[in-house]
């Protein structure tokens, strides 16, 4: 019983290691297994092997008369169960998309706001809306801009900069 236990908490302790060494087995091979068992063998999946054959194989083991045998039969098909699943949740972690991160280029036509007034030869302010949020740009301008006018994007000069003129209504 205290072998199973202790099988347990390893895995336990296995899987607390798995997330404060992220990748650490599958960099041990050196990519000699190249992909092979595609995180098969990632340390999430053995801990989980380890746990469930552990603590299942201890309570086989307490709760029934079948024995040593019994118990470790039980324990291998849990914590094999265990790993798969743990396998096919870490695959399908790694292969979920997200949306696309927005770049400058997203601005070009988008309105804003002057914030800080943009004189005739230098930079001001705007506030603009990328991916949804509000985000300070510097902006130049052909024209002087006073605070508060709205004005469109014509060009990205940086990531941090870009080139606006007033909206005429």
């Amino acid at each position: 019983m205290t072998l199973f236990l202790g099988l347990g908490v390893g895995g336990i302790a296995l899987l607390i290691l798995s997330l404060i060494l992220d990748g650490a087995l599958e960099g041990a091979f050196g990519g000699v297994l190249n992909g092979f068992f595609d995180g098969l063998l990632s340390l999430p999946v053995i801990a989980g092997f380890v746990s469930m054959l552990g603590f299942c194989g201890a309570i086989v083991l307490g709760t029934t008369d079948l024995g040593v045998v019994a118990a470790v039969a039980a324990g291998t098909v849990a914590g094999a169960v265990a790993a798969v699943l743990t396998w096919r949740f870490s695959r399908a972690l790694m292969r979920s998309e997200t949306t696309a991160t927005p770049r400058g280029d997203d601005l070009l036509g988008t309105s804003g706001t002057v914030v800080t007034p943009i004189p005739a030869s230098g930079y001001g302010e705007v506030l603009l809306r990328l991916g949804g949020q509000p985000v300070k740009f510097a902006a130049k301008s052909h024209e002087p801009v006073g605070y508060g006018a709205e004005v469109w994007v014509e060009a990205t000069l940086s990531s941090t900069a870009v080139s606006v003129r007033p909206v005429q209504r």
